[in-house]
């Protein structure tokens, strides 16, 4: 929760959008937001380059209400190890990427922990 991390994007497809203004709310109401494409001050980013597909406050991805399915553009799967990713910070050493976290925390979800 609350890091900001880089990813890979293959295409400008894959918008969000709601058929109404009331289902955002309703979304964010239930906690389905779970990714945001956001600028270097990390704002959600709502314009190309930062938000490749204009997707509305810069979501990527939403979960479901249960959490037990989660849909989203971008390709963490291409990003879990550190030599993967196009930057990092010094700090960020070793061969675990900080997307490896994500496939981790399902993981555990999976299997109730």
């Amino acid at each position: 929760a609350g890091s900001r991390l880089p990813i890979a994007v293959a295409h400008g497809e894959g918008r969000v959008e709601f058929a109404q203004d009331q289902d955002l709310h309703t979304a964010r109401a239930q906690n389905e937001l779970c990714l945001r494409y956001v600028d270097n001050s990390g704002a959600p980013a709502d314009h190309y380059p930062f938000n490749p597909n204009g997707s509305p406050e810069g979501l990527t991805a939403l979960s479901s209400a249960d959490g037990r399915a989660t849909i989203m553009m971008p390709h963490p799967e291409r990003v879990f190890r550190n030599v993967q990713l196009s930057w990092r910070p010094q700090e960020w050493a070793g061969e675990e990427g900080p997307w490896l976290k994500f496939f981790q925390n399902a993981r555990a979800f999976a299997d109730g922990n």
